[in-house]
């Protein structure tokens, strides 16, 4: 089984989808510099040519809304924009033109665009630079919001979104870059909204996503020791939302927590929470909850920052309150605690 970085998984489905299909097109800030963006795009335009792979000037809602009527005219434009924050100059070619095209013209015509945006924390980036907003993508009609956390999702899913009529929002964290895991070669495609079990578990579900999968596999870890099985859902997709897959995990364990990567109110676990109690409120054992970012901006400092992401062990400590289990592990508390968070984990390489 061939094991391959996440980076060049991304690497890989550029160059699959665009063998395949002439009309896919590369660019964004950065894109073909020495670096190639985490080196998820070197090499594309060697390939391919500087018709299609070039980098944009920093005028970001000018270059999306180019993309905008590439797409409307055949082209299937892969835009990057680095940090997730720089887009945010771009949100009304999004939200107003790109989410509403297919809607507002009764389906005639669509906008196949494929949106990267990194996310992750890290040199002290503070509250400018770190931001975590896939649930703000996730609230606007028209958008599928994508986030993998193995290489293997991250070729598949990638794929899926260029191939996609309508706009998709493809968030990757900077953190999953050097993770290694099993990945095919040539062409495969992971569909659009479906989640997937990473680890079977009877006692509790831990819904996640992104790089926070990664800190729900360790927490599981943990909680071992306690006896408890924790079955994880990594989300895979944002929107749409697999709620059949939640809801089916839930029914077999009777309790759910769901750790998500950004701000605790209005977020994409309180949307997981919400479902649950809608749908699955006779099927709970006691009440839902979740571990995610506090509502506050995060701190340029890494001694404030530092206590500000939440990790595997406020995961295992969570699930353990709802079973009344007291007490931290020091064999497990210990590595997880001070390991510097401006630097990624060195537990979490893989492969995966």
């Amino acid at each position: 089984m061939r094991q391959i970085n996440f980076t060049k998984a991304i690497n890989e489905a550029y160059i699959e989808a665009m063998r395949l299909n002439k009309n896919v097109i590369a660019y964004g800030l950065g894109i073909d510099d020495p670096k190639g963006i985490f080196g998820t795009t070197l090499g594309l335009k060697e390939l391919f040519g500087e018709d299609r792979v070039f980098d944009m000037p920093t005028a970001e809602n000018a270059m999306t809304g180019v993309a905008i009527g590439a797409s409307l005219n055949g082209i299937r434009p892969v835009m990057c924009h680095q940090r997730i924050d720089f887009f945010l100059l771009a949100m009304d070619q999004l939200i107003n033109n790109a989410a509403k095209w297919h809607f507002m013209f009764g389906g005639q015509s669509s906008v196949p665009i494929t949106i990267r945006l990194i996310i992750g924390r890290g040199w002290g980036q503070g509250p400018q630079h770190s931001q975590s907003l896939q649930a703000l993508f996730a609230h606007i009609p028209g958008l599928k919001v994508v986030m993998p956390f193995s290489p293997y999702d991250a070729k598949g899913l990638l794929i899926s979104a260029i191939e996609d009529d309508n706009p998709v929002i493809f968030i990757e964290h900077r953190w999953l870059h050097n993770i290694t895991g099993h990945v095919p070669e040539g062409i495969y495609k992971v569909p659009l909204g479906k989640s997937k079990i990473v680890k079977e578990g009877r006692d509790i579900t831990i819904v996640a996503s992104s790089y926070m999968t990664l800190e729900a596999i360790r927490a599981a870890e943990m909680l071992k020791e306690h006896s408890i099985t924790a079955e994880i859902i990594d989300l895979r997709t944002i929107k749409p939302l697999d709620e059949d897959s939640i809801l089916s995990s839930v029914k077999k364990t009777g309790r759910l927590i769901v750790v998500d990567g950004a701000n605790r109110s209005f977020g994409v676990a309180a949307e997981v929470l919400a479902l649950t109690a809608e749908k699955g409120f006779d099927i709970l054992k006691c009440a839902p909850r979740r571990v995610a970012f506090e509502d506050t901006l995060t701190s340029t400092s890494w001694a404030l920052a530092n206590h500000y992401y939440p990790r595997a062990i406020d995961v295992a400590e969570a699930v353990k309150e709802m079973f009344n289990i007291s007490g931290v592990s020091d064999k497990n508390a210990g590595p997880c605690l001070n390991i510097p968070l401006d630097v990624p984990d060195k537990y979490f390489t893989g492969p995966f």
